[in-house]
């Protein structure tokens, strides 16, 4: 990210030493940080009357966007082209992700223990370092580390295959470990954003996103606050990947729902995370070793749609 693209405090209209000092001291590095912020956030961290956060935020979303324009629909064709996409390491995962996974997105990858989605996690954390003209970006990883199952043995093996010396791979992993939600949210709030800006964080992964949530707020008395909470951070992972250009790849838990005389396995989260997320998939085991990838929902993916892989000593292979 460049200095250009981000913006000093300071250039803000509205904004001099003393409010920027303010500003950094409550962990907002840039303009295009601060325009991520609503009135009420930036009221709750600095203090700030109603008038002068309103005032400021719009200076700030002036400066960093500009005179932003609608987009006819004919143009958007050309735009989803122009994507660049992030090669997940599996030719028929990449297939059915239309190429790879695009930036501005989500993706949910939910399943039972074992079924691959930390396997996939640590690939991607690979795949993002390569060049363009390998399916990669040249960028780093966030690795938000919630259920303690991030593997520095597993990307170095996942690294050898895709031709990255071992210990750059790690270097340009950035592991962030987290005790509860409210860590969480703090987390993605500054730490992540300060990543994205200053250390190229290309990729946000978060393994997984509601652990924390169900661990937290247990109970049915207390499952609307849940689901509020959830909401507030799903929100402010799309803000960044909208604003920074990134990719953010979460993983989910499942539950048991009793469909008749049977239960099924669905994601956890409920309506929250199905309405928040771009694309998501259900992974499950088959046969022998083979995992399945279903789309469950997608506004640009066919429903239902599947692709299989293997997970072996090199990472997430074609099965």
């Amino acid at each position: 990210m460049t200095k250009s693209s981000t913006y000093d405090l300071e250039e803000v209209n509205g904004i001099g030493p003393k409010t920027a000092q303010l500003l950094q001291s409550k962990g907002i590095i840039s303009a295009r940080h601060l325009a991520l912020f609503t009135p009420e956030e930036l009221i709750e961290i600095t203090d700030m009357t109603p008038d002068r956060a309103e005032k400021i935020l719009r200076n700030a979303r002036e400066l960093v966007f500009g005179s932003r324009r609608a987009v006819k629909g004919s143009e958007m064709t050309k735009i989803y082209q122009e994507l660049p996409r992030l090669t997940t390491g599996v030719k028929s995962v990449d297939k059915l992700l239309g190429g790879g996974l695009e930036p501005k997105a989500t993706y949910e990858f939910a399943g039972e223990f074992g079924t691959g989605k930390t396997q996939l996690c640590h690939q991607l954390a690979v795949t993002v370092q390569l060049p363009r003209d390998k399916g990669g970006v040249g960028g780093a990883c966030a690795y938000i580390d919630t259920e303690e199952a991030f593997s520095p043995n597993r990307v170095e093996s996942i690294a050898k295959r895709f031709g990255i010396d071992p210990q750059q791979a790690l270097d340009n992993v950035y592991v962030i470990k987290v005790i509860n939600a409210a860590d969480l949210e703090d987390r993605v709030k500054f730490d992540l954003v300060r990543l994205v800006e200053q250390n190229n964080v290309k990729l946000v992964v978060i393994d997984s996103i509601i652990a924390l949530y169900r661990a937290e707020f247990r109970g049915r008395e207390r499952l609307a606050e849940r689901q509020q909470r959830l909401n507030y951070i799903l929100d402010w992972l799309m803000r960044i990947a909208k604003i920074y250009n990134i990719y953010v790849v979460l993983t989910n838990q499942v539950i048991d729902v009793p469909l008749g005389y049977i239960e099924v396995k669905k994601p956890a989260g409920g309506n929250v995370l199905a309405h928040a997320v771009t694309h998501r998939f259900f992974l499950k085991k088959s046969r022998d070793d083979v995992r399945v990838m279903e789309v469950l929902d997608s506004p640009r993916l066919p429903h239902k749609a599947t692709a299989t892989f293997r997970i072996t000593d090199r990472g997430v292979e074609d099965a």
